[in-house]
């Protein structure tokens, strides 16, 4: 029988492409079904997204501390869950779990150790919620759409497979195909269904996206260049210098002379996450001077802060280093470049400046649906991609140029805001506002703490995490709140519309909720990340923390003056407008109660489940920072 986390885990990737082929038995002319057919879709994906979260919740909930607080046992970790289901895998008789760890491993190209790896902590199922509930309303905002509805629809659930693949997957393989398979149905969903300029904006979205896709496949090729064999289970080791004495000499028993002069020219090479992440902070360790510090792995020193328990039990501590510093792996040139290409190929998608000048032009033409997927769900695909992968696998020169790339957020955060404010057009300006927020999410994740300071660097994570998700609500809810006004002015300049608050009361009172949240003020969901973050800049970098808090001012002025220019004042052009019908009251409104309840009870919706994981991923990384 399939283990619970197997079938869940896996209908939560492949779900919404089930329901996009089932849209091929469809007639043409039902064009109706086939939107309440994707409806089904995405609110099953959601549904089952809430079945992993309780599950997930209650593995966790089952460490608790003494004072009944969620507990930050080792065992609830992403890294240790994934690592004892690859050692349980690799046994002569793979042991199965005894309860749902939510780690899924099977063979998919066993010639080139590419498994079939999913895996959830509370990081990623964040944004797996997100991303299902962005989805969903994304599909019931798509309801005016009348050309080519089965191909729309169609490519909608399948970027959905795309996005929730990349956000589950533990494998790189499996984490690039995911991520590259967004590409073609965001591309055509621009250029299709966009505007005037649709052709030039997807084929800009698609350049600057294969350049991060190139540097990723770079990366990941060299990286899987690297032996592991002392970062994996022995067993697997053994098996290996089995088979190779038999080849080798052509016996099929091989001798223990035969097996121990195989076992010295026994390679394996990985795309796991984890295993890259074990060897990317043994090098760390090698490169800041601490060799002394690493060791095998034990019960008792796996996470000491004097040794730090890397390679595998079993080992030969000396060989194993003479191994791991004979590689390129281990040269500083190398980790500076892997690093370099990791950094730029989720850097794309954050955006970062100066990569980001694809993003105006592809919110401006694309669809409200689209532009609604585009800020809430796709550009947290960088951010995670730099939390999970470019962090954990390049740990050292991540710490050595952490100041540079909080420096990065910093300039995103101040250049995007200060665009912002000479914009005309409410796309473009919500764009470059997404440039500034996302910068956030660098600023926390560069504000590198150790010793006493490490726990201000954790708040700066849980900020950036937090970041992604609020902005992923109230930039999918403003762009939803561009295309209503968008579909009875037919226009977005800024300067032709006013007035809205007086034909249009609820819409204007929902938008206002939604304005104050992005602006982040206290109470809303956009206030909780950014203050996270601003404590872990100013225990970094006070000069960073206080470029950063000008934004505030800077974001505050260019939001207000917005909705004073489309709400307030008197406009014969939109006195006629209808307010918001029932379905569009659907598609903003969870946006809006979502932005309230984070801003007010942002423990109990996120920290308490994210801040484990968190604390996991900042345990792994501060003690290799000298």
């Amino acid at each position: 029988m399939a283990e619970l986390d197997l079938t869940l885990l896996t209908l939560l990737v492949f779900l919404p492409t089930i329901f996009a082929v089932g849209l091929l038995a469809f007639p043409a002319h039902w064009k109706e079904a086939m939107r309440w057919w994707a409806v089904f879709g995405t609110a099953g994906t959601l549904s089952l997204a809430l079945c992993v979260f309780v599950g997930y919740y209650t593995y966790i909930h089952s460490y608790l501390d003494m004072n009944g607080r969620p507990g930050y046992g080792v065992k609830t970790r992403l890294d240790v869950r994934a690592e004892q289901s690859a050692n349980d895998a690799a046994q002569p008789v793979p042991r199965s779990p005894q309860h749902e760890d939510w780690i899924v491993r099977r063979p998919w190209i066993p010639r080139f150790d590419i498994e079939f790896a999913l895996g959830v902590d509370g990081i990623s199922l964040v944004l797996v919620l997100l991303t299902a509930l962005v989805m969903l309303l994304a599909v019931v905002a798509s309801w005016r759409i009348e050309e080519s509805v089965r191909a729309y629809l169609a490519l909608l659930l399948l970027l959905e497979t795309g996005v929730m693949g990349a956000f589950l997957a533990l494998d790189f393989f499996l984490f690039y195909v995911a991520y590259e398979l967004m590409l073609l149905p965001m591309y055509v969903l621009i250029g299709l269904w966009g505007g005037q300029q649709r052709r030039y904006a997807a084929l800009k979205f698609v350049i600057y996206t294969l350049l991060g896709g190139v540097c990723l496949l770079v990366a990941m090729i060299a990286l899987y260049s690297v032996n592991v064999r002392d970062f994996v289970d022995q067993n697997e080791v053994q098996r290996r210098a089995v088979e190779l004495a038999k080849s080798t000499y052509q016996t099929p028993t091989p001798n223990a002379a035969e097996i121990r002069e195989a076992l010295d020219r026994v390679e394996i090479h990985t795309f796991d996450f984890v295993t890259l992440s074990k060897v990317g902070r043994a090098v760390a360790l090698v490169l800041s001077g601490q060799e002394h510090r690493l060791d095998v792995k034990t019960d008792k020193n796996n996470f000491s802060a004097d040794r730090i328990g890397l390679f595998s039990p079993g080992v030969d501590r000396v060989a194993a280093l003479e191994r791991l510093k004979a590689q390129p792996v281990c040269r500083e040139s190398f980790q500076y470049l892997i690093f370099a290409l990791l950094f730029v190929g989720f850097a794309v998608k954050v955006p970062i400046v100066p990569l980001h000048s694809w993003l105006p032009d592809a919110h401006v033409e694309a669809p409200t649906p689209i532009s609604m997927i585009l800020a809430g769900i796709l550009l947290k695909l960088g951010g995670y991609g730099l939390v999970r992968v470019a962090f954990p696998i390049c740990p050292w020169p991540a710490a050595e140029l952490a100041w540079w790339i909080a420096l990065i957020g910093v300039i995103g955060i101040l250049y995007g805001a200060l665009v912002a404010m000479g914009q005309s057009d409410f796309k473009r300006l919500l764009a470059y506002s997404s440039v500034s927020h996302m910068g956030f999410v660098l600023l926390g994740l560069g504000s590198w703490g150790m010793a006493a300071s490490v726990r201000y660097w954790q708040w700066g994570v849980n900020g950036a995490i937090f970041q992604m998700v609020s902005h992923g609500i109230t930039a999918s809810a403003l762009f939803f709140v561009v295309g209503v006004v968008y579909e009875r002015a037919h226009h977005r300049d800024l300067n032709r519309l006013g007035g809205l608050k007086e034909p249009m009361p609820l819409y204007s009172g929902m938008s206002v909720i939604l304005f104050f949240a992005s602006m982040g003020l206290p109470g809303l969901c956009g206030f909780v990340g950014e203050f996270c973050v601003f404590l872990a800049a100013w225990n970094f970098s006070p000069v960073l923390a206080i470029l950063a808090v000008v934004s505030v001012i800077l974001t505050a002025g260019y939001l207000l003056w917005t909705w004073q220019r489309v709400y307030l004042g008197t406009n014969p052009a939109t006195q006629d407008f209808p307010d918001l019908t029932p379905r569009e009251v659907v598609c903003v409104f969870p946006f809006v109660v979502l932005a309230i309840l984070l801003g007010v009870l942002p423990g109990l919706l996120v920290f308490s489940w994210v801040d484990p994981s968190v604390s996991g991923w900042v345990d792994n990384l501060a003690p290799l920072k000298p």
